[in-house]
């Protein structure tokens, strides 16, 4: 049987979607993508991380504020799609760089920011990422992370982590509220402000989205059947698919010097 490391599966996953993820409408917009550009409106020396890149959503609403921009992400088809769409949009500003999250190819005390949307569920070591954007933060520097956030309810947490593998197998784990504040202690990161919202997911396009298979697409289906009324509840399952998830806007400071 061929090897395959998490590296290689997130790319594969991820490389021949990148058109799909600049499209998407759930990633393309939202309240959190505006705070993020609210957080460095008036900072215009800024230099700014975008640590998992994806469809350079984060970078387009965040160029026009600040200095630079880095897209950062693993795939090299996703970052071409980005860098080609902010060409398009006029943002010399804003620059791509592939790598690993874990092992980021930056000095020390370098950004002002480190943002990160929708990105770090498929993160192979959080603890690592976190470290190093806490490395190469400057004194007084903020990291924000957005992501799907597991519930607490351990029913609901296997869930949710059952049905995100099945359609994505590059999937590693929605972290909790509670999972997300430790991995900040650790990083010795000082923890901020951190906001809930509810985003709901149409079952259609999440699907197609990944290009999931459809006998992976049918046991999400029986799954959502199978469970107890207390987990459809939550989500809000409905007839077709579609459901509800919870999305955590977290703030940590790295401690001024």
């Amino acid at each position: 049987m061929e090897r395959k490391t998490h590296e290689a599966l997130v790319d594969d996953q991820f490389g021949s979607r990148a058109a799909a993820y600049l499209a998407s409408a759930v990633h393309a917009q939202g309240a959190d993508l505006d705070a993020l550009a609210a957080r460095v409106r008036g900072r215009a020396e800024a230099r700014v991380l975008d640590l998992g890149c994806g469809g350079g959503h984060v970078g387009f609403a965040v160029a026009p504020h600040v200095r630079e921009i880095v897209a950062y992400d693993l795939s090299r088809e996703m970052l071409d799609v980005v860098a080609r769409e902010a060409a398009k949009r006029g943002f010399a500003n804003l620059v791509t760089q592939q790598g690993v999250v874990e092992r980021l190819p930056f000095a020390d005390a370098t950004f002002d920011y480190v943002f990160s949307r929708f990105s770090a569920h498929h993160w192979h070591d959080v603890d690592a990422a976190l470290r190093e954007a806490a490395r190469i933060l400057k004194p007084g520097g903020t990291v924000v992370v957005v992501d799907t956030v597991a519930p607490a309810a351990p029913l609901l947490d296997t869930f949710l982590q059952a049905i995100e593998l099945l359609r994505d197998p590059s999937h590693v784990r929605n972290y909790s509220r509670a999972e997300w504040a430790a991995i900040v202690g650790r990083a010795g990161l000082l923890p901020g402000a951190a906001r809930q919202h509810r985003l709901r997911l149409d079952f259609a396009s999440w699907v197609q989205r990944m290009r999931t298979p459809p006998v992976q697409v049918e046991a999400i289906r029986a799954l959502q059947a199978a469970m107890a009324d207390s987990v459809t509840r939550h989500f809000a399952v409905e007839a077709d698919g579609s459901f509800t998830i919870d999305i955590l806007s977290l703030e940590a400071a790295k401690p001024a010097a």
